[in-house]
Parts: C-alpha cells; structure tokens; sequence
C-alpha cells in the first residue's frame, strides 16, 4: 500500500504550487482545491499535457533491466552511492527502473527516494523495485512539481538536467551528482555500428552550465573493460537513445569500454 503521507511530503502542486496533502485513499490535494489521483501502482502523475517529449518504452526498459540488474554498469552505481551518501531524501531525475536511486538508498540507513521520470512505466517499476522508492511522473524540462529545498541529493544518470529546478529542490549544502558518458564509451559498439555518438566534451559542458548555480565538489572517472554476448550487445543498444532510431544497431564487438563521468555539485 502506498505511503501517501510520505509520498505527499515530496510534492508540491503543480498548478499553484502550494504544497500537497493525502485528501483520500488515492487522492493528493493542495489548500487551494486542486486534486491529482495516486494510480494504484503507487506513484502520482503530475505531468498534466503538451509535453513534447516520450517517456522511455517498455522495450527500452527490458533492455535497461537486463544491462543494470546483470551487473553491467554495477561499478557506476558503486561510484555514485559513495559520491552521495548518506542522504536521507534522495530525487532521481530520469530514474528509469529506479536502478541507481536503490544503489544510493542502501548506502544511507533509513533513506527515502522519489523516482522522478517521464515514463509511468519506468517509474512503476521503480516503485515496485522497493519499499523505500515513491514515483512521480513529471517532465524535468518544467518547473518540478517538488517542494523547495526537498532534497539531501539529486541524481542525475544519463538524463536530461534542468539545474535550476534541481538547484531549488536541493537543501543548501545538499548534492547534485551528474553521469555523463565520456567519447569512449561503448565506443567499440559505435566504430562500425550506427549507434549515435557521443560529444567528446560532455563533462566539461555540464560543468560550466552549472558554474552560476552550483560549486563543484569532485569529478570521478569510472572506466572499465566489459565482456560482450548478443544478449547484452543488443540490450546495451537498445536501452539508449539509439533505440529511438529504427536503422541504429550496434557493431559486432565481444567486449567494450564502459567510461563516464560521475560529477558532484553543491549549490551556490
């Protein structure tokens, strides 16, 4: 059963902005008379309509289940948790299957985390992933319906990043870590395949986006070589942004590189 106190405790409402309280069995309202249903699954949609962008797909995430929970990206989901932890309430911004987000949960004793995402899918699953997990469907490009200074952590993995939202749902003196792909990763996957690329200076990008709003804290450099079969070549494809390309498709590799970037900033 859902935990509408603790899942209300997150969220503010996305019409007018004042906070959210449980009203009913599945129902969060604000003081102004706004209501917004909790589905069942246990997360609540505050999404509303015209956003431009499509959430992950079923597919997507199968592929994503199978790289993460295989073990495949295990040392960045290491990495990340020691970055951030301990943080009593954790945000994941694009939190897919809410993969990362439990990683830093087990490392801070008696955690909470809000698996943010624009897929209900995903954030379904993230929230069937684990008692400690609620879900919020939202779109990261808009003002996030989350209360100010909210937040110990926000977790960004391979997602987009409104960073002044993050910068106002974050406490101050909180953390928001970054994971950003480096030019060589999966790369032996892209050098005769038709995967898109990667931007050789995607760190350093995010690092000055962030300067006006944030001080940098560390930059960690995880990179590791990795045994390909089909199975995970295919899924490694097809959990990305390639997979929204019909004629993307990975090259005949046995092994690659896994490299990123795992950043972490505190706010201004």
């Amino acid at each position: 059963m859902t935990d509408l106190t603790r899942l209300a405790s997150w969220l503010r409402c996305p019409v007018c902005e004042l906070d959210l309280e449980p009203v009913d069995r599945l129902t969060l309202g604000c003081a102004n008379g706004h209501r917004h249903d909790v589905n069942k699954r246990g997360y609540v949609s505050l999404l509303g309509g015209g956003s431009k962008f499509a959430g992950d797909t079923a597919e997507m995430l199968d592929a994503r289940d199978m790289v993460l929970e295989g073990g495949a990206y295990a040392p960045i989901a290491t990495a990340l948790a020691a970055a951030v932890a301990p943080a009593a309430h954790v945000l994941d911004a694009g939190a897919g299957t809410g993969y990362y987000l439990r990683a830093v949960l087990a490392a801070s004793s008696g955690a909470a985390g809000l698996a943010m995402d624009l897929s209900p899918t995903a954030v379904a699953r993230a929230v069937r992933s684990s008692p400690d997990v609620d879900g919020l469907v939202a779109d990261t490009w808009r003002p996030l319906p989350v209360r100010s200074h909210r937040a110990d952590a926000v977790l960004d993995v391979f997602a987009p990043r409104n960073l002044p939202e993050f910068h106002r749902v974050l406490r101050p003196g909180g953390t928001l870590a970054v994971v950003v792909p480096r030019a060589e990763h999966l790369a032996s996957l892209r050098e005769a395949g038709t995967m898109l690329d990667i931007p050789t200076d995607k760190a350093e990008d995010v690092i000055a986006s962030a300067d006006a709003l944030y001080a940098p804290l560390a930059r960690e450099h995880v990179a590791y070589d990795l045994a390909l079969d089909d199975t995970l070549r295919l899924a490694l494809a097809g959990m990305g942004p390639s997979a929204r390309h019909a004629a993307a498709s990975p090259a005949e590799a046995t092994e690659t590189t896994v490299s990123v970037d795992v950043l972490t900033f505190t706010p201004r």
